[in-house]
């Protein structure tokens, strides 16, 4: 599972008295985007970003390998639990605000023109665009602002429910003004580019249609695309929406230049990587380094039709790793976690397995400044000493976490004594039978789920460790429904999952690591981290007022999440491995914290040249 997981003081903002609005409040900000710390880059009559191509031609089809939990898709309703959505929903889909991707935290207006808000941003309100509409050519007005908000609150998937719960009220000012009011003890630095980023929902369709319900018949939205083909759980293809209100709009303009996008679905990497090769999609992302470093071989690739490339990805690098349930009481005990976590051995699955392409993951925040490194001091400490009653000694006491470094041997012998001592120690002990026991006689058994085969050559080791030092593990291979709900219920041992998390944390942390969020069916908190230290951290996270308070912050709850192992950390590299056939043009500039393939666009002539040698049909 591949997520990717936002945000004030802002530039270019005026400064205006608003009696009707603000009356306890003597002056507001009027800006046209905000940013969580700092100065805007872009001014208000900006034509473009910097990273698109306002000349870019339209045309053509994009195809991408569909992904997702399950591989698959059952639903075009993105915005409840039920269900497993198709990849690209949100193409039908706009919003208030958009992200600026040559800048850490910014966000700019879309459907909104502008935003007002007072200088303790307490609430907002969005003027919209005077000629914003759905595809169906109704205005999409203040109303359907308020309608979203209010039912992705009441009947929204938990993490909606959860990245909204601060949201007090709504209310239609006019037809083009929705303020929203934020409650009084929340931590508001970010809220207003969290309802943002919301994608906004048309009243008028929902009239007829249940909200509540999975469904696969394409939805009404805004934005630049809508569904056009749907062929269920194969594929699915968006086209342009040709009656769309934002294409001149300046955060628009250079982007959205396919006339089609299409998600290709496949039962494994395989049968994807196949089709690839053969043209059935046109643009891959490589995640396996097996094949990245042998799979490239193929006549497409030699004759010059297919391009491969490494380009930069300057986000934190990933939280990748197996992660623990610890609603179940077997993990409760850190020991018992760490135990397990040293049986995966990385510096040989690096060698054997990765041709040395990667290195090891240690942090949440792998690969930037926001992990914690060495000894607890200076202002991190700082942070953490009020909790020091609270958290374990070695969280002041020893470096961050770091799993220990492995022989490249499948089994680290030195390893293996260590976790069979601290598995003594925890009171699971070895029986006559050569498994472990706790004082009741119940087995230390763990099960590592996935719903494909590619990282069986990585578990099966790993399984194969545990078992060394008396612990009953096993592999099973699940198909995606039952991943689906399993993830959705928390019925498992151990999940392999990634999360891209931020430069900017803020709410999302909720989703992830908060007590609210432990008990949710369907959030993103894997492991049910359930503690108030978190919790206390995560708030000041949210209420940081500028950028090295927020660094700070951030390092110590990396530092108090490692000490817990609450998984075993995976690995990184730090680029994305890219392959794609040669009928793209892209823009000079690769946005500093996207891949930058929504500002490509198509080259007929390219693709005339292809089709014309037999590489293309």
């Amino acid at each position: 599972m591949n997520v990717r997981l936002h945000a004030p003081f802002m530039a270019a903002a005026l400064l205006t008295a608003a009696p009707g609005f603000a009356e306890n409040h003597a002056q507001t900000i009027t800006s046209h985007g905000i940013s969580a710390f700092g100065e805007l880059k872009y001014p208000a009559d900006f034509p473009h970003f910097d990273y698109a191509n306002p000349d870019a031609p339209k045309g053509g089809t994009m195809s991408f390998r569909g992904t997702g939990a399950s591989r698959t898709f059952d639903s075009l309703n993105p915005f409840i639990l039920s269900g497993e959505p198709a990849q690209g929903m949100t193409r039908v889909y706009d919003t208030l605000m958009v992200r600026a991707f040559d800048e850490p935290d910014a966000v700019y207006g879309l459907l909104a023109e502008k935003i007002e808000f007072p200088e303790d941003r307490s609430w907002v309100i969005y003027t919209l665009r005077p000629d914003t509409a759905f595809a169906d050519g109704e205005p999409l007005t203040a109303d359907d602002v308020v309608f979203t908000l209010d039912i992705l609150k009441e009947e929204g998937a938990p993490n909606f429910q959860i990245a909204l719960k601060d949201v007090e009220s709504a209310e239609a000012l006019s037809d083009r003004e929705v303020k929203v009011t934020f409650a009084e003890d929340a931590s508001t630095r970010d809220l207003i580019a969290t309802v943002g980023e919301v994608d906004i929902l048309p009243e008028h369709y929902y009239e007829t249609v249940d909200f509540t319900k999975s469904t696969l018949e394409p939805p009404l939205g805004s934005g630049p695309y809508v569904a056009s083909d749907v062929d269920v759980g194969r594929s699915i293809t968006y086209c342009r929406n040709e009656n769309y209100w934002g294409a001149q709009v300046n955060v628009n303009i250079g982007r959205d230049n396919f006339d089609c996008l299409r998600y290709e679905y496949f039962a494994d990497s395989t049968a994807a990587f196949e089709a690839l090769k053969s043209g059935v999609y046109l643009f891959h992302e490589e995640n396996f380094s097996a094949i990245w470093a042998t799979g490239y071989d193929f006549p497409a690739l030699d004759k010059g039709w297919v391009i491969r490339e490494t380009i930069p990805d300057d986000r934190s690098s990933g939280a990748q790793g197996f992660w623990f349930n610890l609603r179940r009481d077997k993990f409760s005990d850190r020991r018992v976690r760490e135990a397990i976590s040293m049986m995966f051995n990385f510096e040989w699955s690096n060698e054997t397995l990765f041709y040395g392409l990667y290195n090891r993951t240690d942090s949440f925040w792998e690969n930037s400044n926001l992990q914690a490194e060495g000894m607890l001091e200076g202002d991190e400490l700082a942070v953490l000493e009020p909790f020091r009653d609270q958290l374990p000694e070695t969280v002041f006491t020893e470096p961050a976490y770091s799993p220990p470094v492995s022989t490249p041997r499948k089994t680290d012998r030195r390893l293996l004594r260590q976790a069979i001592a601290l598995l003594d120690e925890a009171g699971w002990t070895i029986g006559d039978d050569g498994k472990r026991r706790n004082a009741d006689g119940r087995v230390l058994s763990v099960e590592f789920l996935e719903d494909g085969p590619a990282f069986e050559r990585i578990i099966l080791p790993f399984v194969e460790n545990l078992k060394t030092i008396g612990i009953e593990s096993s592999f099973e291979l699940i198909d995606s429904a039952e991943m689906e709900q399993r993830q959705e219920d928390f019925d498992y041992d151990v999940l392999v999952a990634r999360f891209a998390l931020p430069l900017s944390p803020s709410g999302e942390l909720n989703t992830l690591f908060s007590s609210d969020s432990a008990d949710s069916p369907g959030t993103f908190n894997l492991s049910g981290v359930k503690d108030p230290v978190v919790d206390a951290l995560i708030e000041q996270i949210i209420q940081a007022e500028d950028r090295e308070a927020i660094t700070t912050r951030v390092q110590a709850l990396d530092r108090v999440l490692r000490d817990k192992i609450i998984w075993a950390p995976n690995w990184f590299k730090g680029t994305h491995w890219l392959a794609y056939w040669d009928v793209f043009g892209k823009p000079d500039q690769k946005p500093a914290y996207d891949r930058g393939i929504d500002w490509w666009w198509w080259e007929e002539e390219k693709y005339q040249s292809l089709k014309a040698q037999g590489a293309l049909r």
